[in-house]
């Protein structure tokens, strides 16, 4: 009868233990999950990402460790952890198959924000779209198109394509062409562009416009008209530059090219 009862004590003795010893796991666990998630916030932090993307990240982080944690505690107790791992697993491959557009998405806005090929406020050409960057999003990028139109974006669609950063430097060339007639000295309207265009407000003088032949077609040579302007200024210049080349064909009385063809009879 004392073996008997002896056994019940050592028993009872040993499983009060194991639990003492698996709520001291959990705690030190606990604690140690906080600060190892901590660490990497404060990595993340220091690499200026998003505040929803360290939301995310850090409760993701969190959950993943803590399951991690109950498994092994579960494990302590000898309590066979191997198909609850697999049903984890299987949830886990499930979720991702059913989400994998948005996981996509949600990776590729990570990048985005990581690698900073553009930025909030910036123009960019991206995905079919043209606009100015309002938000980078967790799963979107919305963008505003010059016409005002919100437009938003999946993130993957955006860092699978070519980005084209129009701010990403401090200024920026207006490309204009000018259609000259046969006969017409290129010289002399060359540098009436010139002086107009140093009236023009916002054309930088370094670099200088450009203004060359480009090419020539049958109606005549065509001139590059190219001055350089800041991002902010762009449409401003474009629109006055392409005012002043109006003004020099009238105000010079500049004939309007026309294409000429010569016909041959063959008898």
């Amino acid at each position: 009868m004392n073996d008997l009862v002896q056994s019940g004590l050592d028993a009872i003795l040993q499983a009060g233990l194991r639990v003492i010893a698996a709520i001291v796991l959990f705690f030190i666990g606990r604690q140690l999950i906080g600060f190892a998630s901590g660490l990497v916030l404060r990595s993340l932090r220091a690499q200026r990402l998003e505040p929803t993307i360290l939301g995310y990240i850090g409760s993701t982080l969190s959950v993943t460790l803590n399951i991690v944690l109950i498994v092994a505690i579960l494990g302590f107790f000898g309590i066979e952890t191997t198909s609850f791992a697999a049903l984890l697993a299987a949830a886990g491959v499930a979720i991702g198959a059913a989400w994998s557009g948005l996981l996509a998405n949600f990776a590729a806005g990570a990048f985005l924000i990581v690698l900073q090929p553009f930025k909030a406020g910036d123009l960019i050409g991206a995905g079919g779209v043209l606009g100015t960057v309002q938000e980078i999003g967790l799963f979107v990028t919305s963008v505003v198109t010059p016409d005002n139109v919100l437009t938003y974006v999946g993130n993957n669609k955006l860092f699978a394509d070519n980005i084209q950063n129009f701010s990403a430097n401090p200024y920026r060339r207006v490309d204009l062409v000018a259609q000259l007639a046969h006969g017409v000295n290129h010289q002399e309207v060359i540098r009436q562009l010139r002086d107009r265009l140093g009236n023009v407000p916002n054309v930088l003088t370094t670099p200088a416009p450009d203004l060359e032949i480009l090419e020539f077609t049958l109606a005549g040579p065509v001139l590059a008209v190219r001055p350089y302007c800041a991002n902010a200024h762009y449409w401003q210049v474009y629109f006055d530059t392409n005012r002043i080349i109006r003004e020099v064909g009238t105000e010079g009385n500049l004939p309007v090219p026309q294409q000429h063809w010569q016909v041959q009879q063959v008898s």
